[in-house]
Parts: C-alpha cells; structure tokens; sequence
C-alpha cells in the first residue's frame, strides 16, 4: 500500500541500488561459505538471509531471526576458541601468585574485553567486505552518501550472522560450526581446533 502522496519530502540523492544478480550472490556465497557455499542453502533462504527489514518494508521477508540464531552459534564458538587460545598461550588464570587448577585452563580468555575485541562489528562488516557481502545485502539506508552513518556495519555484521543461521537450520549445527571456526573466526585471529566430545 501506498499513499498517493508523499508525507515527508522526497531526500535528493537518496536513491540505492540493491542487487537482484543471482549469479552475483551465489559468488558471494561461494566467498563466504567456501567452494560448495552456493549449494549449501535454498534460492528463497539465499535472498533472505542478506535481506534488512528496512528493504521493501521488511515486506518481502527479512534475516532478523536467522541473524540472532548465527549470533548465537559465533558466540559460543567465539567463547570456545577464547578458551582454548588463553589455555595453549598460558594466559595468566588469577591475580596473584596462585596456580588456576587443570579444568579452568583457559578460562582468563573468556572476558567481555575479548568477546568484544573478537565480535566487533567494524571487525566483522571489514570481514564481510573481503567476502563481497557489501555488494548483495539488500537495505535501504538512510543516507545514501554516508552509509557507515545509516548503520552498515550492523547490517552487514547481521547478514553475516544470518548466513550462519541459515546454514544451521539448513544443514545442522556441525556444518554452522565448522563455518564460524574456518570463515569467521580464523579470519579474525581465532583459530580453534574442532570439539572433540
């Protein structure tokens, strides 16, 4: 539905393009998710997860659920790897001169302050430019000039969540895994060897 006339004046310069190439996101899917990326997901659940609600007024569907799903699953592999880097490295446990017992190794690496460093959003919207995602997310943003300002970096920071989501419920949570600890979380520093329980 549409009003027959506008409430607010028109914003001059204000006109983004969206990209509608499926060949185009399926590269971008190849990028992110590795030479098989563009056959792990369905065409509609491809379009989905790089889609903000504020495109076409969130009418055609958009990756808010996917996106907290793939934030879930980045945090808990993101706090595993923390773990098990602050552990192999010898991070000092305590304050003090006390030795951490053998079962809490590891567990100096898991504070907010490095949660943060390792989920920042400028870190993950540069990872998500390397993959090409900048180019296939579907937005409108405010400021066509200044994009960084209309909030890119959450949008592109949720699109990559949302991949990850997509991908759990589509192929299950080992594959979603394995995704987060090769493509998101090596690329940013973490490396993590696979659970083994």
């Amino acid at each position: 539905m549409t009003a027959p006339f506008r409430s607010k004046p028109a914003v001059e310069e204000n006109e983004y393009t969206v990209n509608a190439d499926p060949v185009k996101l399926d590269r971008v899917y190849r990028n992110v998710l590795g030479d098989s990326g563009g056959d792990l997901l369905t065409e509609e659940v491809k379009w989905l997860a790089v889609t903000h609600k504020s495109f076409d007024h969130g009418r055609r569907g958009y990756n808010e659920r996917l996106a907290f799903l793939g934030r879930k699953i980045v945090e808990l592999q993101a706090s595993l790897a923390l773990i098990q880097n602050a552990a192999m490295q010898g991070m000092p446990q305590r304050a003090g001169n006390e030795e951490e017992s053998e079962p809490l190794k590891g567990l100096g690496g898991l504070t907010a302050h490095f949660r943060q460093m390792t989920m920042d959003k400028q870190r993950a919207a540069q990872l998500g430019r390397r993959y090409g995602l900048d180019e296939v997310i579907r937005w409108k943003p405010q400021r066509v000039t200044d994009l960084t300002a209309s909030g890119f970096p959450i949008v592109i920071q949720q699109a990559l969540y949302a991949i990850v989501g997509a991908v759990a419920l589509q192929r299950g949570g080992q594959v979603a895994n394995g995704v987060v600890r090769e493509r998101i979380l090596s690329p940013l520093g973490l490396r993590q060897e696979a659970a083994r329980f």
